[in-house]
């Protein structure tokens, strides 16, 4: 009986996932800015009632019976409240070895002064030729550290940017990248391109 309750719990989880993933790759960072919105005492915990405005609030059909059951599984301590970031990568798409692999080679190489986080000052050392592309600043309307800055934001957890990336944000943002690529030797390369890594199997 428990192993079947568990698998239920384990399905709706994937049931939210796939409601969100209908709305791109956007959906669990509009879920994920709303709950830090709704964090007012920085805990980064979510009670029930939280849980239940915002994912009545993004559209997901969806019991409240059944979001009961979600939320026992989440709160393992019996808490009253679950763990936002831990909430999070249960809905993340879950990603093959290849594509953590290239995602975690894309954040080594911008992580220039490897403190773990990505900041501004990295990416003007690895990533400012890029800059010199973007309209914004080829307009004049951005300085190189605002357009730098605007990449970085948009990288960072959604409506709680601090101007550093940890590897998770990193995965979480290319978790929802992912899923809305089919293939994996395709989202290999885009990475690959997207960041100068050299070609998978080079030395």
């Amino acid at each position: 009986m428990g192993d079947r309750l568990l698998k239920r719990k384990f399905a709706l989880i994937e049931g939210i996932r796939q409601q969100l993933l209908q709305r791109g790759c956007g959906g669990l960072k509009h879920l994920t800015t709303m709950f830090r919105r709704m964090d007012y005492d920085f805990s980064k915990c979510i009670c029930y009632k939280e849980l239940y405005m915002g994912i009545q609030s993004m559209g997901v059909k969806i019991s409240e019976s059944d979001l009961k059951l979600v939320f026992e599984l989440m709160d393992n301590d019996n808490s009253g409240a679950i763990d936002f970031c831990e909430f999070i990568r249960y809905l993340s798409p879950p990603m093959s070895d290849t594509r953590i692999r290239v995602i975690n080679e894309a954040f080594e190489k911008l992580d220039v002064n490897k403190n773990g986080q990505i900041e501004v000052d990295d990416l003007q050392v690895v990533y400012a030729g890029n800059v010199k592309r973007h309209p914004k600043f080829v307009s004049g309307e951005w300085t190189e550290e605002e357009t730098l800055r605007n990449f970085l934001d948009s990288l960072d957890t959604p409506g709680c940017p601090d101007g550093k990336v940890t590897r998770q944000e990193f995965m979480n943002y290319y978790a929802g990248v992912s899923s809305t690529v089919d293939d994996d030797c395709y989202f290999d390369l885009m990475m690959r391109s997207c960041y100068g890594l050299r070609p998978r199997g080079n030395t």
